[in-house]
């Protein structure tokens, strides 16, 4: 089956991974992780580990060790975990490069414009916290 809009699952463990550790008073390692949301233990610390770099998480070592939010879910948009992730929603072009349409008017790139932009708004207006 076709999907128009798609999450990539790296996308969808740092949405889902930063909602189980809001929701959580303390860190979790990528184990529990794992067993929380689905996925392998592996890409979620791969995940996790980009969001640590771009200020979303604080990891911790050792026995005790995990992920924790270093922000509050309030101050996290749901839009700003999917760009650290697959980087900014860019409008795609024509498929095949015409500077001018030989049709007249392009459906597709209306389409896709407005439903990227949609896609957009959408993600950009909701916070972590909405989802707790």
């Amino acid at each position: 089956m076709a999907r128009i809009i798609n999450f990539s699952d790296a996308a969808t463990i740092g949405i889902h991974g930063l909602i189980v550790l809001a929701k959580s008073d303390r860190p979790l390692n990528a184990i529990e992780l794992s067993e929380k949301i689905g996925y392998s233990k592996h890409h979620i610390g791969k995940v996790l580990q980009r969001l640590v770099k771009v200020g979303f998480l604080n990891s911790f070592r050792g026995p005790t060790g995990g992920f924790q939010l270093r922000k509050e879910p309030k101050d996290i948009r749901i839009y700003d975990i999917y760009v650290a992730i697959e980087g900014e929603v860019v409008s795609a072009e024509c498929p095949v490069d015409l500077p001018i349409c030989p049709m007249g008017k392009c459906i597709r790139n209306e389409l896709i414009s407005e439903l990227s932009r949609e896609f957009v708004n959408y993600l950009q207006s909701r916070t972590l916290q909405e989802y707790l």
